[in-house]
């Protein structure tokens, strides 16, 4: 224990003898991802370094390395275009690693520091391709429980620009498998919950689907649908309420997010049918819904937008300004609003600020006035004068 404790992880570090590590990628409290390299098929990797047991007790260990192995059994079920596939579990000192499909990429909440919001064409297409993957993951029994905008990448330079792919399914769930949190407590990012996980109930794919709309609303609007608030918990119960903000710059994708946004989870539409609503939206009449769902984002100049590629760094500073990491153990919201007392429109419409009435111009003084006219009647008796000197 002693020895592993001592081995410091960081680049050119070698993973179970195959993978050596670059740079890192990024973290959260599930663990760091690494950029690395696949020595044995010589290609560019993801890994991702699970949260390290070392001083933590058997039990707690444990339960660190089978989410960890639970995370890559549910991402290899799947093989999508739209989602990032899951290669290899590695283990290194008895610690397993993930590794998976490596995306140069920027995540829909990078996006989101680099432009205010994007236009509602381009968030359908992002929803429906996301919704395209997430439905086949539903058809295998799997629920992702953390779509946010931070899981949601776009790849943002070579041939592949434009692509997009839902990622990170370490909190998700399969049928079948063992229960791995308490009873009463819930996980994941609460400004994405579903009105009912807030208060405790089991995720489901109806939640997933309300969480998807939640992040496209995101995007188009540049804050989640019930605002942002730093005191989670207050959070929580707002969200329990379901008092969402109507969207106001969405345009034609406004009535189908209010659907996924639905309330009630029996409401909502099933994430196929969310993928047919929103490619339906993005491919526009006489469009084709199989393009929608098969290309890469694309500008109305054909070209790959702006906020999505390498190079793109203006724009509004909104670093940290989106709630973006995964929250374990807290709370359901308790004496909420019950399901069956929320009004059925739910979202309320923002009050703008109070238009202040415009002060009164001040009179202009009767002093400066009479000046000029003084003045006025001097110029006109020299030039008076003048006149009469030549003419004599």
């Amino acid at each position: 224990m002693a020895e592993q404790e001592q081995r410091i992880v960081g680049p050119d570090y070698l993973v179970a003898g195959r993978y050596r590590l670059r740079s890192k990628l990024g973290g959260g409290g599930m663990g760091s991802v690494w950029l690395a390299h696949d020595t044995l098929l010589d290609r560019e990797v993801a890994i991702k370094q699970v949260v390290s047991t070392a001083g933590l007790t058997e039990e707690a260990a444990q339960e660190i390395r089978a989410r960890a192995m639970r995370e890559g059994r549910i991402a290899a079920r799947l093989s999508h275009d739209h989602a990032i596939a899951m290669y290899d579990v590695a283990l290194e000192g008895g610690e397993p690693w993930l590794v998976m499909e490596y995306l140069p990429s920027r995540s829909l909440a990078q996006a989101l520091n680099v432009t205010e919001a994007l236009p509602p064409l381009q968030v359908a297409q992002i929803g429906a391709q996301v919704a395209d993957a997430l439905s086949e993951a539903h058809a295998a029994g799997i629920v992702h429980r953390d779509i946010k905008p931070g899981n949601i990448l776009i790849a943002d330079r070579g041939r592949g620009a434009g692509t997009v792919k839902i990622s990170d399914f370490g909190i998700s769930r399969a049928k079948g498998d063992a229960q791995l949190t308490r009873t009463g407590v819930i996980t994941g990012t609460p400004a994405y919950f579903a009105p009912e996980v807030a208060r405790g109930d089991d995720p489901t794919e109806a939640s997933d689907v309300f969480s998807l709309g939640a992040t496209l609303y995101t995007a188009t609007e540049g804050q989640p649908p019930f605002g942002i608030d730093e005191n989670t918990i207050a959070l929580l119960h707002k969200v329990a309420k379901a008092e969402i903000m109507r969207p106001v710059h969405s345009g034609d994708l406004t009535d189908v997010l209010l659907h996924l946004l639905e309330p009630d989870p029996a409401r909502r539409p099933t994430m196929a049918q969310a993928r047919d609503l929103l490619a339906q939206v993005a491919a526009g009449a006489g469009g084709s819904v199989s393009y929608v769902l098969d290309t890469p984002l694309r500008g109305a100049d054909g070209t790959v937008p702006f906020w999505a590629r390498r190079s793109a760094t203006s724009g509004p500073v909104r670093a940290n300004r989106l709630p973006t990491s995964t929250i374990t153990g807290l709370p359901a919201a308790q004496n909420s609003v019950p399901l069956q007392s929320v009004p059925r429109p739910g979202p309320r419409i923002p009050v703008a600020p109070p238009i202040e009435p415009r002060p009164a111009p001040t009179p202009h003084s009767a002093v400066p006035l009479a000046v000029a006219i003084v003045l006025l009647f001097v110029a006109i008796a020299v030039v008076v004068v003048v006149v009469l000197m030549i003419a004599s």
